[in-house]
């Protein structure tokens, strides 16, 4: 039997909360499931997190961290995601926005019937707008444009 790293103990406060939470159509699938990893982990504490995830059909990576979070963080803290705090630097200015809008626009290079998003890019970089850029960039950028190429529809 393996080790079983961390023990919940749940007050009778806690259960009932779950069980609400558990049974809230409302509620996210994700909470609703970890509150049932806590319930089953406060009714069998012997099981392992392999049988665990068995039961409710989820990764056994989920129940170890739900048990670890519970622990570190508390019972209704470890039902939410944490809010990712991330900050992406633009990497097109204004400038190069509409130095791509522009190239969007115009003729394609010779040989091609239309600007790929790959080409796009591969063309703000030798026109060293950027050092690097990929092509869902572009398409990003292009789709907050709202670019119209011409394309009208007749009816």
């Amino acid at each position: 039997m393996p080790l079983i790293k961390y023990t919940i103990k749940l007050s009778e406060k806690e259960k009932k909360e779950l069980t609400a939470i558990e049974n809230n159509p409302k509620m996210k699938p994700r909470a609703q499931k970890r509150a049932r990893i806590l319930l089953l982990c406060e009714k069998y504490p012997k099981w392992s997190i392999e049988q665990i995830s068995q039961a409710l059909i989820c990764s056994k990576s989920m129940v170890n961290k739900t048990k670890k979070n519970c622990i570190e963080q508390g019972v209704m803290e470890c039902l939410t995601d944490k809010k990712r705090n991330r900050v992406y630097e633009r990497t097109l200015d204004a400038k190069g926005e509409a130095m791509l809008v522009t190239l969007a626009c115009s003729t394609p290079p010779e040989g091609r019937s239309v600007w790929t998003m790959q080409l796009l890019a591969d063309k703000l970089v030798e026109l060293n707008y950027v050092e690097t850029i990929s092509d869902e960039t572009v398409r990003r950028t292009l789709k907050k444009t709202k670019l119209n190429h011409g394309k009208s529809r007749v009816g």
